[in-house]
């Protein structure tokens, strides 16, 4: 048997990742591969067999210190032959002596332990179909009004490293919608939804508390006009689950999120919807 080749992708190669996260249930957004492809483009892989795609993974370093893997997926026909773990080794290779994050299949925990990841917490998401809420309340605005020094510097509390160039494509990507909360001038809480394949996910969805995000998410809400929609939470954030379960939101999926070592202390009692499971 040929052996499989690994290299980088190219920018617009990233899609076919998307796609096949797509078929495996992941329901990714409709825009999500140039946004995933801003911050770390050679983080992006792909295992090819005789010219063919055989296996896909992404390990996107964050700078010098944090680095998050998504993406690892082997073509169905040719899972259980070793190709998998080729790809993953040199996706940990690219990444390190980096603190690796990931969001994995709760099954494949052992796996991942041993190489090295430690779970933090579960991340779950809920999904179901709401309708339109109100106009938004006062002090919501747009939130590529807001200066991005802000935007980045609340980001800080609740991502492990810096990600300009990402939250700066995600914020102005065409179809995501952002919207911020303002309270006595200044940043409590903001958050994007965005059309998936399936539906909206709003991500990140970030407040002081738990009335704030509601107020951040109801104007999301209104500005999509309701449907189908799905919110990613920490499980060890009672107040993002309560959220989530008064808008009559059900769990459709969990994650584990796990570390391959330690990371800045983080304000997760702030994080009412995660980003993505792709990129942390």
């Amino acid at each position: 048997m040929n052996e499989i080749i690994i290299r980088t992708m190219q920018p617009d190669e990233i899609a076919l990742a998307v796609d096949w996260a797509a078929a495996e249930g992941w329901n990714p957004g409709l825009a999500d591969a140039p946004c995933f492809a801003t911050e770390d483009p050679q983080g992006f892989l792909i295992g090819e067999l005789d010219g063919q795609p055989a296996a896909v993974i992404s390990c996107v370093n964050y700078g010098a210190q944090f680095s998050f893997l998504g993406f690892y997926i082997v073509r169905p026909d040719l899972r259980g032959r070793g190709h998998g773990l080729k790809i993953w080794n040199a996706a940990i290779a690219h990444a390190r002596p980096r603190v690796i994050g990931l969001d994995g299949v709760v099954a494949q925990q052992a796996n991942y332990q041993k190489s090295g990841f430690a779970l933090a917490y579960a991340n779950v998401r809920y999904g179901g179909t709401v309708a339109a809420p109100p106009a938004p309340n006062a002090g919501i605005v747009a939130l590529s009004d807001v200066p991005m020094a802000l935007i980045e510097a609340d980001d800080a509390t609740v991502f492990p490293a810096p990600r300009p160039a990402f939250l700066r494509s995600w914020i102005n990507t065409s179809g995501h919608v952002g919207r911020a909360l303002m309270r006595d001038g200044r940043l409590a809480g903001w958050g994007v939804i965005r059309p998936c394949r399936t539906g909206r996910k709003i991500g990140p969805l970030v407040a002081d508390d738990r009335t704030g995000a509601k107020t951040i998410l109801s104007a999301l809400l209104a500005s999509a006009g309701g449907g189908e929609i799905f919110l990613d939470v920490p499980a060890i954030n009672r107040d993002a689950v309560a959220l989530a379960q008064d808008l009559g939101l059900s769990p459709v999926f969990e994650t584990a999120r796990m570390y391959t070592g330690a990371i800045p202390p983080l304000r997760i009692d702030r994080v009412f919807g995660v980003t993505t499971f792709e990129l942390g």
